[in-house]
């Protein structure tokens, strides 16, 4: 017998989507991209029970030859996930505060 979650788990399922880089107004805030409404609406009706705390859920991203582990987090202001986008990512990818970027992640 399976148990759903890890049903779904196993599907790796993929989203593509673009999204301008945006950071965090905090003293040394993090940066992000946001989701697109539509992905994050089916992730949420999706995936809502594999969320841990804050709404956090595991994914992988990819952008250009960059592929990293993290997590996404479900903002309940801007009805979106949230996307970390790591320092080292952001460097190797020459990527800066309001670039746009091609971004691939699996759940």
């Amino acid at each position: 017998m399976y148990h759903l979650s890890s049903v779904y788990m196993s599907l790796n399922i993929k989203y593509g989507f673009s999204s301008k880089v945006w950071r965090h107004p905090a003293p040394a805030g993090w940066y992000f991209v946001s989701l697109p409404r539509a992905i994050s609406k089916e992730i949420r009706e999706q995936f809502k029970f594999q969320e841990q705390g804050w709404g956090r859920l595991k994914v992988s991203a990819q952008t250009g030859m960059s592929t990293w582990t993290t997590s996404v987090w479900f903002d309940t202001k801007r009805q979106t996930y949230l996307l970390p986008v790591k320092a080292e990512i952001r460097i190797k990818e020459k990527i800066n505060e309001g670039s746009s970027m091609k971004i691939t992640i699996r759940i």
